[in-house]
């Protein structure tokens, strides 16, 4: 089979809580210039191609003011950090950004450098992020360019609706700068926002990409679609001409091979694949999964494949509280992840799913709480990640599968969702789950005609059943399944000696 990996995974690591945890364990400042040996290779070991460093860029003290200040905030952090020490646990969203250099409190650019080329020599790639929409009020940009900005309305619009604006003092003067926001939400009081109508702030941000495209492999954009034109026109009622696909086109013409994922909402998926986006997010799928049905998420991988190889397919993450062993029931939690990272797309694992930790960490906390791993849900994930460094489910064709009723009237066939994988060089398995909660049967017509008059075996790589059929069978009327409430299989299919 060829080396090339289409469908890749990656972990998300929250850096600073991360290096946090490392240095109360270790009982010495731990950066990512000193990250133990023993830490990397435990990454290595998951069999992910990405790790996605969370929040390593600079932060102002506007942003952890702003975080330290509201009281919404402050009681999401007691909740989750009961001994909170406000004054090194709140060190701001990593998302309000104040200049894209690496944090000296992490290690800086050199220690960036070298932890990449450690990644690397174990075979992982590095992902950063890039914030496109909005920066942290005290960038440097908000005194020396007001222009790079969108400017507030009156003085009576500030009082008025404090939460969308901020007054900056600025080189030239004092300005009313907007917040950055979503045409949906008020705006986020640690940002401003903005101006991509004008040519010189693109410029610039293409600048920026370019200067970061030299630090890491990839980058996850956040909040992507907010600067489509028809959505930023929407809201803020000022054109721009297209932005992704010139900025894509300037960073791929330096390094080929970068990768752009981004988190995308309101069906604009399609949308920023066109414009050049490697990956983006498919919230759709985790949502229907959230709904426990089986109907509308076979319905969803309906789509097509070349569109959902493109998706990036979940079961929680920094944006999503509560954490996917809060949301699902534990039977539900294996077969929603059977669904998600068995199908087609880039694979995304958040840090702390594996150990089934319970606690959504705030953006603007740089520590987390101590949790027991549970063992069960350990077990689990391990045997997950150690099937899907099998090439067959990293590089081979993929297919979705109709279930048919096991006999006439037999409705509980509606409960299960399957796909058959093949590779080049005739690697096969088939994936199957009852996403219902209730008792299921059905027939699954396998799509490989060679099996026709052959003995077939059927090993499941989760567990311990094996199975021979006749292969005509599988073909017509197929497979029977029965399996049970949240049942799942994902089998081998090999020929009996």
């Amino acid at each position: 089979m060829s080396t090339t990996v289409k469908y890749p995974s990656l972990y998300q690591i929250n850096t600073r809580v991360w290096l946090r945890a490392l240095s109360q364990r270790l009982g010495q400042p731990v950066t990512l210039a000193n990250v133990p040996d023993a830490e990397v290779e435990q990454l290595a070991a998951l069999g992910v191609d990405w790790i996605w460093l969370l929040s390593v860029w600079q932060t102002g003290e506007a942003g952890r003011t702003v975080a330290r200040t509201r009281p919404d905030l402050r009681e999401e952090y007691r909740r989750v950090l009961p001994d909170l020490d406000e004054s090194k646990d709140v060190c701001g969203s990593g998302f309000a950004i104040s200049g894209y250099v690496v944090s000296d409190q992490l290690g800086g650019p050199a220690a960036l450098a070298a932890f990449r080329e450690r990644l690397a020599a174990k075979g992982m790639k590095l992902m950063l992020d890039f914030v496109p929409n909005h920066t942290a009020p005290d960038h440097l940009w908000a005194k020396t360019n007001p222009d790079y900005f969108v400017f507030g309305g009156s003085e009576e619009d500030l009082q008025r609706t404090p939460g969308n604006y901020l007054r900056v003092e600025t080189n030239s003067g004092s300005r009313i700068y907007a917040h950055g926001r979503d045409p949906y939400f008020p705006g986020w009081p640690d940002t401003l926002q903005l101006n991509y109508g004008n040519p010189a702030l693109q410029e610039e941000r293409i600048a920026e990409l370019l200067a970061i495209a030299g630090q890491c492999d990839g980058v996850r954009c956040d909040m992507a679609m907010l600067i489509l034109p028809d959505v930023f026109l929407r809201t803020w009622g000022i054109s721009m001409e297209p932005f992704w696909p010139r900025a894509i086109e300037a960073v791929k013409a330096a390094q080929p091979d970068f990768t752009f994922v981004g988190e995308v909402y309101w069906d604009l998926e399609w949308t920023l694949q066109q414009q050049g986006f490697d990956f983006c997010y498919d919230k759709r799928l985790y949502d229907r999964l959230r709904g426990r049905y089986a109907r509308p998420v076979r319905e969803h991988l309906l789509a097509e494949p070349a569109y959902q190889a493109k998706l990036v397919r979940f079961l929680e993450n920094h944006d999503e509280p509560p954490r996917a062993a809060e949301t699902f029931s534990w039977p539900t939690h294996k077969a929603a992840a059977i669904v998600t990272y068995f199908g087609i797309g880039l694979r995304f694992f958040h840090q702390g799913q594996f150990e089934g930790y319970r606690v959504h960490i705030p953006m603007e906390l740089c520590r987390g709480p101590d949790e027991p791993v549970d063992e069960t849900i350990h077990a689990f994930y391990l045997t997950v990640l150690r099937a899907l460094t099998d090439p067959l489910f990293r590089s081979g064709h993929w297919l979705r599968l109709d279930p048919f009723p096991a006999w006439a009237g037999n409705w509980t066939c509606d409960n299960f969702i399957a796909f058959a994988w093949q590779s080049d060089d005739g690697e096969r398995a088939l994936v199957v789950v009852n996403y219902e909660d209730s008792q299921g049967q059905c027939h699954l017509r396998l799509p490989f005609a060679d099996l026709a008059r052959r003995r077939v075996r059927l090993t499941d790589m989760l567990g311990e059943e094996v199975y021979e059929r006749d292969g005509s069978a599988l073909l017509d009327p197929g497979l029977y399944v029965d399996l049970g409430a949240w049942g799942y299989n994902v089998f081998k299919i090999g020929e009996v000696p």
